[in-house]
């Protein structure tokens, strides 16, 4: 029996520039963002800087987490408690915890085949449950038809808060993913596309929005020293009322980003090369269903989804079981206990009135999911998707 010996999760190293930034950042003993001298911009400056730039956005706040910037983005926008956010039913855990944590309430919307947001649904719920909120999470990478969701947005004028964890460095038509909506929020987690253990971004274009955001961020009354962000006179007011949160990013995480950003869409090509092997393998067995990406979408494959329609809850299991024991590792988000970063939307249990979906919880009872580390190489891709193939042929 082959079996497949390197780690799912072993990331590559950080950029020796990185090291030697966060080198310089440690030996000045300056690693808080605001440790500057007047008119000095920080490591964390320049990367909201040079973020913003390659966005094509104005305005750009780095933050602790992802998590933290989903947050603050939804008290920025204005939400107040008890009020409606719609989400998708497929995404992470700290998606909703966001919603929950800024005191709205998730309004969760069905996955489509394609294993993004329901179209149908999302405008059957925007339309019924008046929400004036979107969180929009681009799951596991796949982004939905941009141009329908913004046009439901704006029909029931809806504000949109792009969830972009796994999209940094993808687009629709040409429009790069965090773009789109109102707000954006990017993660630098280990295993996302820039590596700083924990880390994210905000990102808008809208004045007062990114005041509150960086208020919320624990700016003090420091906002002034922010280069990404507003004119002062735009904080006149707002640094009264907004209250102070604290999930800044450091100039130590900063420094280490900084060089992964230089570089994002050449690692971008490099993951999606990788993704082909394994696409291309999978795809040729009728049993093993990936959906086909529509060709407005450019996406990033740092992971892969693929269902076995035909197979129940045991024969699944056994598919993980046994990848496993040849040393591949699949997630399962059809599981109905939460596992690992995996859970289903019923396991959610603090939303109130928790929604039936059984299409969701169709599509999710033979859905797996497989990291793909650029620690692999494409002949270990093709190494791997052949023994899925395996094992899958093997356990109907």
């Amino acid at each position: 029996m082959t079996i497949f010996k390197k780690s799912f999760t072993q990331q590559e190293s950080i950029p020796e520039e990185g090291i030697e930034a966060a080198i310089a950042v440690m030996r000045s003993g300056r690693l808080h963002r605001y440790n500057t001298l007047p008119n000095e911009k920080s490591e964390t400056d320049l990367l909201e800087l040079e973020f913003a730039e390659y966005l094509g956005v104005p305005y750009c706040l780095a933050c602790s987490s992802g998590g933290y910037a989903l947050h603050i983005a939804m008290r920025a926008a204005g939400l107040q408690s008890g009020e409606k956010v719609l989400c998708n039913a497929f995404t992470l855990a700290p998606v909703p915890g966001a919603i929950h944590n800024s005191g709205g309430v998730p309004i969760l919307v069905d996955v489509a085949e394609d294993y993004c947001i329901d179209l149908e649904d999302l405008e059957a719920k925007a339309s019924e449950s008046g929400a004036k909120y979107l969180l929009l999470s681009h799951m596991r990478g796949h982004v939905a038809n941009m141009d329908r969701i913004m046009s439901i947005c704006k029909r029931y004028d809806i504000f949109l808060i792009e969830d972009c964890a796994h999209t940094m460095g993808a687009s629709w038509d040409g429009v790069k993913s965090g773009t789109f909506g109102d707000i954006a929020c990017f993660s630098a987690q280990t295993y996302k596309h820039m590596n700083s253990g924990e880390g994210g971004f905000l990102t808008t274009r809208h004045q007062e929005v990114m005041a509150k955001a960086v208020m919320h961020s624990g700016s003090y009354m420091l906002f002034d020293r922010h280069f990404a962000s507003p004119p002062k006179a735009v904080f006149d007011e707002i640094r009264y009322e907004t209250p102070n949160y604290s999930g800044r990013m450091d100039n130590l995480r900063a420094a280490i980003l900084r060089p992964q950003l230089a570089k994002l869409d050449e690692k971008c090509a490099n993951w999606n090369r990788r993704y082909a092997v394994i696409e291309r393998i999978l795809t040729e067995y009728p049993i093993i269903r990936i959906p086909k990406r529509p060709e407005s979408e450019v996406f990033v494959g740092s992971s892969i989804q693929f269902s076995i329609p035909s197979f129940s809850a045991i024969q699944i299991v056994q598919v993980i079981h046994e990848c496993e024991a040849r040393g591949v590792v699949l997630k399962w988000f059809g599981s109905a206990e939460p596992t690992d970063y995996t859970s289903r939307y019923d396991s959610w249990r603090y939303i109130e009135d928790m929604p039936d979906l059984p299409n969701t919880r169709t599509i999710l009872s033979t859905l797996l999911d497989m990291r793909i580390p650029l620690t692999f190489s494409e002949e270990d891709c093709e190494f791997i998707a052949q023994i899925i193939v395996d094992v899958v042929i093997g356990s109907e």
